[in-house]
């Protein structure tokens, strides 16, 4: 017979997900969000700009959200398993879904990117003088604490946190007008949501099969059960810049 274990990794393997909605992880995980609210900051940008930017859309859900849109307004998602959801949200407001970024030139008022790429490069290439980026960032110490418990490599190699990514932008061309950088909690109340965390989200152990850290698995679910919840930093940032007027 299966232990308790099993049956939750079978679970939670079989759970499905559609762009970067994770309602199946309701009551089972709770996410604290930063202090800021990036929909709130957004909004107002959108209002007046005349042309918006969507890096790294997901499924849309956020674009989405932010509606009414520009009439010209592109979102990008080069994740295939995003790209249907994302351009099936979008379509009702003529939002097109590209899988790779615009090759023009001072094309955008606006730049969005949540938990999306950075290419500061390109951000200033494609917008107009006096555009905004604005952009809320995972920083690479997101849940390192569950990668620890579990006795996995870091996340990730390389530092990003909200200094580099300030370097990064101005070293493109663009002035920073704010910046903003916490570490809220995620809390985990079943070893189920740390297997569907772990498999949605693969580049937070890259080598993570429920096979290679059974028992790793097997003594956080004990831990959960005996304590009732485990808790990991999430580590965001915030940023927002723009392109200076040209003289």
């Amino acid at each position: 017979m299966r232990n308790r274990e099993d049956e939750l990794n079978a679970a939670a393997t079989g759970a499905s997900m559609t762009g970067w909605e994770f309602a199946w992880l309701d009551g089972l995980a709770v996410e604290s969000e930063p202090s800021w609210s990036y929909p709130e900051l957004a909004r107002p940008l959108v209002r007046r700009s005349a042309s918006v930017l969507d890096l790294d859309t997901g499924g849309g859900e956020l674009l989405a959200e932010l509606a009414p849109l520009p009439a010209h307004t592109v979102a990008v998602e080069s994740w295939a398993r995003n790209t249907p959801a994302a351009a099936a949200r979008l379509s009702p407001f003529g939002v097109p879904v590209h899988t790779e970024l615009p090759a023009g030139e001072n094309e955008f008022d606006l730049v969005l990117s949540r938990h999306g790429r950075l290419p500061s490069p390109d951000i200033a290439r494609l917008l107009k003088p006096g555009g905004v980026v604005l952009t809320q960032q995972v920083g690479s110490d997101d849940l390192a604490d569950l990668n620890v418990e579990l006795g996995a490599p870091p996340p990730h190699p390389r530092r990003w946190d909200a200094e580099v990514a300030v370097n990064s932008l101005r070293a493109a061309g663009l002035r920073v007008t704010d910046v903003r950088e916490e570490h809220p909690p995620m809390v985990f109340r079943d070893i189920t949501a740390v297997v569907h965390q772990l498999r949605t989200v693969p580049w937070q152990i890259r080598d993570f099969s429920t096979q290679r850290y059974e028992r790793a698995l097997a003594r956080l679910g004990a831990t959960i059960r005996a304590r009732g919840e485990f808790t990991a930093r999430a580590h965001r940032f915030l940023v927002q810049a723009e392109r200076p007027t040209e003289a």
